[in-house]
């Protein structure tokens, strides 16, 4: 073990295990030293031979570490109970090799220069199976001010250099790692934080840019939900349950995307049936079907609730409203049909100066 300190005042200590170490003491020091830089992270070595080095070096917030070896494991497989020693998140930039990496419920591949995140406080599983050589940015997790969730979405991703942050990176990793040693202190907190914010800025926009795709294709499918909801209208038995399985969802994201509207399952089908009901109350080919025969049409199982949802939403009965937009159709030589097809109220009823639809 090296420990050098240069004329500004900064340090670096490396570890270098080689042929003139015994193995014991290789893997002891290998594994201390790293894993300390880490935040107290389990390191196991992978295949009998372990060598390698680690350097590591403090950087205003940030802890730089260096690492080649032939292989290694890293693993927390519980939350430690001291936060001080786990509370950290690793930037790494996988300059040589490939590995796997576990967090968060997702297992991802590795390849050479792709840049990867994970939070030393969780769980993780980090398996770099072949000679590789890797430089990491330790920094407190609270340092990039994103709340748990928002970690938790950046955790375990591989970000290639085709990634706003995978291109932006390395250069900057690169350089604190190599050269955190010949910054005077105050230059060194200048970088470290600069990074810090670099890193926060990338990972906002990466996470809002998830945002907004997730909110794209949650509109996309709230669309084909109500074209279902549209063609299955006629069918009493239609329910939050029965339309969640037709979309493979669970209920509750069902629930959740209605509530995005401002409205519930519920309400959005009750409306759609009391629509198409008003309209079918004006068609010409069904002047001569019963309220209680349109209202069967379009779902409702009792003439009685359809009576009742049609006065609370329109603020008129069913047979109130058909023979006054009859009558008024009626009036109006020339248009009947073409008013009678749409079923849209006249201008001047109720519903038209209230702006119901």
């Amino acid at each position: 073990m090296t420990t050098g300190t240069t004329a500004r005042g900064s340090s670096r200590t490396t570890i270098h295990a080689g042929p003139l170490v015994s193995a014991r003491e290789q893997r002891t020091d290998w594994r201390h030293t790293l894993s300390h830089a880490l935040g107290g992270v389990g390191i196991s070595s992978q295949g009998p031979s372990s060598s390698g080095s680690v350097s590591t070096a403090a950087l205003g917030v940030l802890r730089v570490v260096r690492a080649e070896a032939d292989g290694m494991t890293v693993r927390r497989s519980a939350r430690p109970e001291d936060t001080d020693r786990g509370d950290r998140l690793v930037v790494s930039l996988l300059e040589s090799g490939a590995g796997r990496i576990e967090q968060d419920g997702r297992t991802a591949s590795l390849e050479t220069h792709d840049v990867f995140l994970y939070d030393t406080f969780r769980p993780v599983r980090l398996d770099l199976t072949r000679p590789f050589r890797v430089k990491s940015l330790v920094l407190p997790r609270e340092a990039l001010r994103l709340h748990e969730d928002d970690v938790c979405r950046i955790t375990a991703v591989p970000f290639g250099p085709e990634t706003s942050i995978g291109a932006l990176l390395p250069p900057l990793v690169t350089r604190l790692v190599d050269d955190a040693e010949l910054f005077s202190a105050y230059t060194g907190e200048l970088m470290a934080r600069n990074a810090v914010d670099l890193l926060g800025v990338l990972a906002d926009e990466w996470l809002r840019r998830g945002r907004d795709e997730a909110a794209d294709t949650n509109r996309a499918l709230l669309l084909r939900i109500q074209g279902f909801i549209d063609e299955q209208l006629s069918d009493p038995e239609l329910s939050p349950a029965r339309i969640a399985h037709a979309h493979h969802i669970s209920l509750r994201y069902l629930h959740k995307l209605f509530q995005a509207e401002g409205t519930t399952v519920g309400r959005w089908v009750l409306r759609r049936r009391l629509e198409a009901c008003r309209r079918d109350l004006l068609h010409r080919q069904n002047r001569g079907l019963t309220i209680a025969a349109v209202a069967h049409l379009h779902g409702f199982a009792s003439a009685a609730h359809f009576s009742r949802s049609f006065r609370a939403f329109y603020g008129v009965s069913p047979s109130e409203w058909r023979a006054t937009q009859a009558q008024a159709l009626s009036s109006r030589p020339g248009r009947g049909d073409c008013a009678d097809e749409q079923g849209r109220p006249p201008q001047g009823s109720a519903d038209a100066e209230a702006g119901r639809p």
